[in-house]
């Protein structure tokens, strides 16, 4: 794991956050989610934690897949 960067909700996600993410993590914060959100790499592929308990990442296929957090 390569450890990203964290920040706020409501405030411009860091230039590291690829963009593929970023609509995702949008739609998130317009539901009334808040919280700081953490940016991690798993395998090369992009993870965007959320600490009210959502993840938004890319699948293997390269699909981008907002989740509740897997157990």
């Amino acid at each position: 794991m390569q450890l990203g960067t964290r920040w706020a909700t409501g405030t411009q996600p860091p230039a590291s956050v690829p963009a593929e993410l970023r609509p995702a993590i949008a739609d998130l914060e317009a539901r009334g989610l808040s919280g700081h959100w953490t940016l991690t790499w798993l395998e090369g592929r992009p993870l965007a934690e959320l600490d009210a308990g959502w993840e938004v990442l890319l699948d293997a296929a390269g699909e981008v897949v907002s989740r509740p957090f897997q157990d």
